[in-house]
């Protein structure tokens, strides 16, 4: 779920559930930050078993990875330069 998804359930509160809703976050910021822990290999796979279909891989036919990520960066960029250009 993203913040903006998040601010338009927001939106749908009433005032009084608003500012609950903005008083927990606020409190959310005097506590410490638990921090991530890196996932095991089983815990990864069990992800991908529990996922209803099959991964769509992007380029799979880039074997070596420094190419992947090479063509995913030139494709982001691609995407991204008419904003950069300012033309969008």
């Amino acid at each position: 779920m993203t913040i903006g998804e998040i601010l338009e359930q927001v939106k749908a509160l009433s005032q009084a559930e608003r500012k609950e809703v903005a008083k927990a976050v606020i409190d959310l910021l005097d506590q410490p930050v638990q921090p991530s822990r890196a996932k095991t290999g089983a815990e990864i796979v069990a992800m991908l078993e529990a996922l209803d279909g099959p991964i769509e891989l992007v380029d799979p036919d880039i074997e070596d990875p420094v190419e992947w990520v090479k063509a995913q960066r030139k494709k982001e960029a691609d995407r991204l330069k008419p904003y950069w250009d300012g033309e969008a």
